[in-house]
């Protein structure tokens, strides 16, 4: 009797030492992990405007130097006092559109020019999908992607994360002759859509959920801030 109480009590003690050096642990990584965080973000973004370094000092200068943060919404208007990397993508597209709060990364290349890079999310077979996407200063034109995923199936809708697949959208209009919005389509190569080519990009062969996925996010994503173009436009 007297050895299982000794066990038991020396169980607990044990248990307690243990939860509460994992929470001094869990609480000093903290930071770490969200620079961690920042960092898969930030290189993200870096992905869409065809930078591929993967050295954390260089892409920590690069950003710095040469992206602006910005949130607006749906009306085009700049929203102050807003930190675009707390906001979460995911939980601004379960709101009405008008009251969507929209980050924004500007980046300035070398050659003076800016590209727009627009986050998204979506849905794909299995899971969570999500990319940036970056538009040339025409507004219009396709310059970079990059797009990620949770637990889509290697070989099949896991090719969204591959180069191959994202360099396609180089160059692709996400609007027609007569200024509307027509996205930039993912689609197998038989598809008969009535757009052309400068329009669509080839589904991945055997993941044509994750590619439709993929197609549904960039329409959602990226018409909201046609507003905002328009404005800085004009």
């Amino acid at each position: 009797m007297h050895s299982n109480r000794y066990t038991f009590i020396y169980a607990i003690i044990l248990s307690v030492i243990t939860a509460v050096l994992l929470a001094f642990a869990a609480e000093g990584l903290k930071p770490a992990q969200a620079a961690n965080i920042a960092l898969d973000k930030k290189t993200s973004i870096l992905r869409s405007v065809r930078y591929d370094g993967t050295e954390r000092a260089a892409i920590e200068k690069l950003y710095g130097a040469s992206v602006r943060e910005l949130v607006v919404n749906a009306q085009g208007e700049e929203l102050s006092g807003i930190d675009a990397f707390a906001v979460v993508v995911k939980d601004e597209l379960d709101k009405p559109v008008e009251e969507r709060q929209l980050p924004l990364y500007i980046y300035t290349g070398e050659d003076g020019k800016k590209r727009y890079v627009i986050p998204m999310q979506g849905v794909g077979l299995w899971g969570p999908i999500w990319g940036y996407i970056s538009l040339e200063e025409d507004f219009n034109t396709v310059y970079g992607a990059f797009f990620d995923h949770k637990s889509e199936t290697p070989g099949l809708g896991a090719e969204i994360a591959e180069r191959p697949f994202q360099m396609q959208f180089q160059g692709k209009k996400i609007m027609d002759a007569e200024h509307n919005f027509v996205s930039v389509h993912v689609v197998k190569k038989t598809a008969k859509i009535d757009v052309g080519p400068e329009h669509r990009v080839d589904g991945i062969s055997g993941g044509t959920i994750t590619s439709t996925g993929t197609d549904k996010m960039l329409r959602r994503c990226v018409e909201p801030y046609l507003g905002y173009f328009g404005k800085v436009k004009s």
